[in-house]
């Protein structure tokens, strides 16, 4: 076993993508029943060791198309909503049985392209997932097919399930597929081909490794997981392909059968807060008080009280400067306020927020997660 794999014990918030052609039975048309309880079974001993996991599952399309009698083959668009509008369903039920019979219960979540993309959607799904976690629910997350046009949908589940594990911050991402990982050529066609076990970084060369669409169900291929394995690097999320479809895989992954991890450098909170540091242009300023340059520099969240003047024109989720009396940079986050609201409720107490705005806000103007040091002064 290479040394340099991270221990699936060991990853406190867990994303896990299963392929249609891993849940699906290609003759039937259903759940794989045996295997469906295995999984469940595996999910229940991850959490039982206190991991949190969030689950992509794929298949609502593959079950509906059956049931409303499609031809085989590719699904023009209309169709392929129609099969998710009736396939959701069996798949929420299948997943709330499954995992209910460990004593845990499973929220459906689903989402299209905008609601990871758009940033007020994006806070928006994310504190809803983030609630449901802290619940110890298990939310089990699909592309939102039925209303997602062509245009803003995703397309396959791998890079959905990366942004996934991106926007919540995972440490590990696993995709459970119809492959044992990356090849240094195609398995099936070439005998000499060789499992890559291990990628600290993502060169030309492994780039250039993307095959086609593999199995029947499946709508991703290589190359659509090595564009997750590099969204999930840069948010500092290790990722691992893995073959789904053996009974227990999660058992077999940790046993040290067949994979490839992509091995992220920093942890998710440095990662982002890089992100939030360089790639984001503020819109707009925060003016605080000494006391709250203090509260900063001891890791604590930005209050309203501390705030004491807003300049410009922001909407909630924008990146925001946050400058001292003298107007120094010494901040830079993504705040949960509109400028309008930001200017009711500075200077004021949290506890004030629901009587002066109308709504119970967040607590906090900008919270500690989202928000990156500048160079605060001693």
């Amino acid at each position: 076993m290479d040394p340099l794999r991270p221990a699936l014990s060991g990853l406190k918030r867990l994303a896990i993508k299963i392929g249609s052609s891993t849940l699906i039975d290609p003759q039937s048309g259903s759940i794989r029943a045996e295997w469906f309880a295995a999984f469940a079974a595996d999910i229940a001993r991850l959490r039982a060791r206190g991991q949190e996991v969030l689950i992509i599952s794929s298949g609502a399309i593959a079950l509906g198309r059956g049931r409303l009698r499609f031809s085989p083959g590719p699904l023009p668009l209309e169709q392929s909503q129609a099969a998710a509008a009736v396939g959701q369903i069996e798949l929420a039920r299948a997943w709330s049985q499954a995992l209910a019979g460990h004593g845990h219960v499973v929220a459906q979540v689903l989402l299209t392209y905008d609601d990871t993309e758009e940033r007020r959607r994006y806070l928006n799904a994310r504190a809803t997932l983030n609630t449901l976690l802290a619940q110890g629910a298990i939310p089990v997350i699909n592309e939102n097919d039925t209303v997602a046009t062509a245009e803003i949908r995703y397309g396959d589940n791998d890079r959905l399930a990366a942004r996934v594990a991106a926007m919540m911050a995972c440490d590990g991402l696993v995709l459970l597929s119809d492959i044992d990982g990356l090849y240094t050529a195609d398995p099936r066609k070439s005998p000499d081909a060789t499992l890559i076990e291990t990628v600290p970084v993502l060169t030309p060369d492994i780039l250039s490794m993307g095959g086609g669409v593999g199995s029947a169900f499946g709508s991703g291929g290589m190359a659509t997981k090595l564009m997750a394995a590099k969204l999930c690097m840069e948010a500092g999320c290790h990722m691992a392909i893995a073959r789904g479809t053996p009974s227990s895989p999660l058992s077999i992954l940790e046993g040290g059968g067949p994979q490839t991890w992509f091995l992220a450098s920093a942890t998710p909170q440095a990662a982002r807060k890089r992100w939030i540091a360089g790639a984001l242009k503020p819109q707009g300023q925060l003016t605080i008080d000494e006391g709250a340059v203090r509260a900063l520099g001891q890791g604590k969240s930005l209050l309203p009280a501390g705030v004491v003047a807003v300049d410009g024109t922001f909407e909630r989720g924008d990146c925001v400067a946050v400058c001292d009396l003298a107007g120094h940079e010494i901040a830079r986050g993504l705040i949960a306020y509109d400028a309008g609201d930001a200017h009711s409720i500075l200077g004021r107490r949290s506890a004030e927020i629901e009587i002066l705005l109308g709504f119970k806000g967040r607590d906090e103007i900008i919270h500690r997660d989202d928000l990156v040091l500048m160079g605060v002064r001693a």
